[in-house]
């Protein structure tokens, strides 16, 4: 299926929203929407042999060998929906937390049952494969977070890690980062630098922002070499990996212990889910059935649009 540039864009932009949220994943966005393949395909083109087609045909051969015209499209979205994510996302998991993570609740888990439809038949290594995957990811929602620096050595290991999870759908880098305790780290320097232009926030996201780069130009291919020899295994272990996050997006919350932000103020640090009855405060039943409901019928809507082999990087 073709798309274009303003429709990979706003593909890009939910990918950028995605990524801010802790717990949801921007990979998980590119499969539903129908870009997976594409994305892997263009990133993986990065290598060497770019200068033999640069010397042969120029800057438009490496455009078209990049595929360009979608990598801009689709980066310009994520750095548009990645400043709306910092800014609004942000404003409402403070101020509607219930409404908001019920919303991805219905949309992660949608997605889930959506990629397991697409598995030709489970083997016993399947279902293994499903199963480990998604205690993985359960423990990962329930690990303590660490605490984070600013050395710019493990800033650069963090922007590797959290790209290439961004890859995976179901592990949400930006949840990832909050396990490493950089999360607050990085999200303040990116709005610090939006809001000042400091050269000192402009280092830590350049940083960043390179280790990000390594991630892409290494873990892309080994993600693709892995569908196209194991495909029917990757896509039962990333429906795992998205059933086990489903923990860290339940709406009700009951707060652990608490850490002091930026602004001095007391915010969760760590949470644990708990039932309705058990929640401090109002639960919001109708709220949170309509908002899961929203999320699950968005995935449904959108797959309706989505290509059939769109889980295949290999074809």
């Amino acid at each position: 299926m073709n798309f274009n540039w303003y429709q990979i864009a706003l593909r890009g932009m939910a990918m950028g929203m995605a990524e801010v949220v802790p717990g949801v994943s921007g990979g998980t966005i590119a499969f539903i929407t129908g870009i997976y393949e594409k994305l892997l395909e263009s990133i993986k083109a990065f290598h060497p042999a770019l200068i033999g087609v640069f010397r042969k045909e120029g800057f438009s051969g490496v455009w078209k060998a990049v595929n360009g015209t979608f990598l801009l499209s689709l980066l310009v979205g994520m750095a548009v929906g990645i400043v709306i994510g910092i800014f609004g996302i942000t404003w409402l998991i403070e101020n509607q937390p219930l409404a908001i993570w019920s919303f991805f609740f219905g949309l992660i888990l949608a997605s889930s049952i959506w990629v397991s439809r697409q598995i030709s038949g489970w083997s016993f290594i399947d279902v293994i494969g499903l199963i480990l995957a998604t205690a993985l990811a359960f423990w990962i929602t329930v690990a303590s977070p660490a605490t984070g620096t600013e050395a710019l050595w493990f800033v650069l290991i963090c922007g590797t890690i959290a790209i290439s999870a961004m890859l995976l759908p179901g592990i949400s880098g930006s949840f990832l980062l909050l396990l490493m305790g950089m999360y607050t780290v990085i999200i303040g320097h990116v709005k610090g630098f939006l809001e000042t232009f400091s050269m000192d926030h402009l280092i830590v996201v350049g940083v960043f922002a390179i280790g990000c780069l390594i991630g892409l130009a290494g873990f892309s291919r080994v993600l693709t070499w892995i569908f196209r020899h194991y495909h029917n295994l990757a896509l039962a272990i990333l429906t795992g990996f998205m059933l086990g996050s489903l923990n860290r997006l339940w709406p009700w919350k009951e707060v652990v212990t608490t850490r002091l932000n930026s602004h001095g103020e007391a915010v969760p640090f760590i949470e644990r889910s708990v039932l309705p009855g058990s929640f401090q405060g109002n639960p919001q039943l109708l709220t949170v059935l309509l908002c899961g409901i929203a999320g699950f019928a968005l995935v449904w809507l959108m797959d309706s649009r989505a290509p059939k082999d769109a889980l295949d990087p290999g074809k």
